[in-house]
């Protein structure tokens, strides 16, 4: 009889124990539905809160024969909901890992078309070029053809008539003897003010064509053509034969606007002044930056000249 109310204790005292065990598995079975739920919002989109089953489900677990204690069973059901624990966890991780990537292809997408965006309208805003281009270096387009020439004086003569004095058409044929050069306006000053300067240049005015070039960068400096100006500005003193303000002009150019459009350009021609100041080894040095700093934005014609000027230089 004894042995009878033992045993009864000893079941008595089972229960709650596999109670507490069932309820606390139904509550991880329970937050495991929910987080796969949330999941599947979240993955399948569009789904209208329905649940997908899945394509690879875990086979069969072999039934057991009768006899095995109830505590087996319970620690199988602990040891799979664990494991559904840990793939959830896992599967939740991939999400947000995938999450992230998406995020950093989108904001690097979004800077891609901001710049993008940025130079098309640069591009856009840009001044139309001139219908007659010219072929030298230091204008992009232009009307840069030189003045005509006035017409001849014509004086009295004796009897009431007028006789024109001959025209020496040899000397009209050039810039250089143009009785006058003719100052653009077509409403963009910046522009007109450079071309003039230019026309001065190409007629072999230099002092005037100084001046003016001079003024170009100072009342403009924003614009793009302040560079131009600065470098034509050089060529003016080089042309001229004054080798040792070339060289000052060509570098205050690339050193106040490096971004310039002539900033390789004034790179190069400050080379050619020092060599005509004879300094071979410093125009090697003018040769080395040019190359290392716009070696991939001049073009092959400047890449041609800048190897003959370092094989005249005897660069090493």
């Amino acid at each position: 009889m004894r042995k009878i109310i033992w045993a009864l204790a000893a079941s008595a005292a089972l229960f709650p124990a596999a109670a507490f065990a069932q309820s606390n598995i139904d509550g991880r079975v329970g937050k495991l539905e929910s987080e796969m739920r949330a999941v599947q919002r979240k993955v399948f989109l569009g789904g209208a809160g329905q649940y997908l089953q899945p394509e690879v489900t875990r086979p069969d677990t072999p039934v057991q024969a009768g006899g095995v204690p109830a505590t087996g069973a319970i620690t199988d059901l602990t040891g799979r909901v664990t494991s559904l624990e840990e793939q959830m966890a896992s599967m939740t991780n991939q999400i947000e890992q995938n999450g992230y990537k998406l995020r950093q292809l989108q904001d690097a997408f979004d800077a891609y078309k901001r710049a993008t965006d940025a130079k098309l309208k640069t591009l856009a805003s840009a001044p139309a070029p001139a219908p007659t281009p010219v072929t030298a270096d230091d204008s992009l387009a232009g009307d840069t053809a030189p003045a005509p020439a006035r017409p001849a004086p014509v004086k009295p003569v004796r009897g009431g008539t007028t006789a024109a004095k001959p025209v020496d058409t040899a000397a009209t044929d050039t810039p250089a003897a143009a009785a006058g050069v003719v100052k653009p306006s077509t409403g963009n000053a910046a522009e007109d003010e450079y071309m003039y300067g230019y026309r001065l240049w190409a007629a072999k005015q230099y002092p005037q064509a100084e001046v003016q070039l001079k003024k170009v960068v100072a009342d403009y400096p924003k614009s793009r053509r302040a560079s131009y100006a600065q470098n034509l500005l050089g060529r003016a003193y080089l042309d001229e034969g004054k080798p040792s303000l070339a060289s000052m002009a060509f570098y205050d150019n690339y050193k106040k606007m490096p971004d310039g459009e002539r900033a390789p350009d004034s790179l190069y021609y400050l080379a050619q002044a020092l060599m005509k100041l004879n300094k071979p080894a410093d125009a090697c040095k003018v040769y080395g930056e040019l190359t290392d700093v716009y070696g991939g934005k001049i073009t092959s014609q400047m890449k041609a000249d800048v190897e003959k000027g370092r094989t005249a230089a005897k660069c090493k």
